[in-house]
């Protein structure tokens, strides 16, 4: 089976996890894209680190303001409502247990719910960022990734090979292939992606999996 890389698709499958009224972190990078597949009626509270509560949507072009980014430097809008604070608090609504879910790209995840998100070997690396605060204090934490990386190597490992940014704090992973689920340090097998089967993911997962007793195979095309 021809494997082509789809990150609309785990964007898509992530905007479906949440419901109204939810607070929700989202990182940098394919994160971001889930805002724009948010059901009808389903209204959201984005949360980002460098202080804000109410990010709306990418500004139209040519109505950036240079001043309102997110946590990655890119230009975003407020909702009505929305607020600004400063970093101190920004880390006190993260560390004190009030963002519902966080959204987090990664490098590497493993069967244990470890994450490695922020060290690429021969780069240079500014930092983590606040994703070690994240995966610690938000209530669910969902890992994205395409499901292999650039040399066709499963993302879903027995163990992670890369510095840690968290230790057993995964609890949902979405890749272009399937929804897991990670439980008593395995991966569980929630869906499989059209046209992908449980089949050929077992085939392309390093790491130990269990297909799900309710599992079932999903069109998001």
């Amino acid at each position: 089976m021809e494997y082509k890389p789809r990150k609309d698709i785990i964007a898509k499958r992530i905007a479906r996890l949440f419901k109204s009224g939810d607070v929700v972190n989202l990182g940098i990078g394919l994160p971001t894209l889930v805002g724009n597949f948010l059901p009808e009626g389903v209204d959201i509270i984005l949360q980002s680190e460098n202080g804000f509560l109410g990010l709306g949507p990418v500004p139209a072009e040519g109505q950036a303001d240079p001043f309102l980014v997110n946590a990655g430097g890119q230009p975003v809008t407020m909702k009505n409502g929305g607020c600004y604070f400063d970093s101190a608090t920004s880390f006190g609504i993260i560390r004190g247990g009030h963002v519902d879910y966080t959204v987090l790209g990664v490098l590497e995840v493993d069967q244990n719910g470890n994450l490695a998100n922020y060290k690429v070997p021969g780069k240079m690396v500014p930092g983590m960022g606040g994703a070690m605060d994240l995966t610690v204090g938000a209530k669910v934490v969902i890992a994205a990734t395409v499901h292999f990386d650039k040399n066709g190597k499963s993302k879903l490992l027995k163990k992670c090979s890369l510095p840690l940014t968290a230790q057993n704090e995964v609890n949902i992973l979405i890749t272009d292939l399937g929804h897991f689920e990670i439980r008593d340090n395995t991966f569980i097998l929630k869906e499989a992606f059209s046209p992908y089967d449980e089949d050929f993911i077992a085939s392309s997962t390093e790491a130990d999996l269990i297909i799900a007793p309710d599992f079932k195979r999903i069109d998001l095309s």
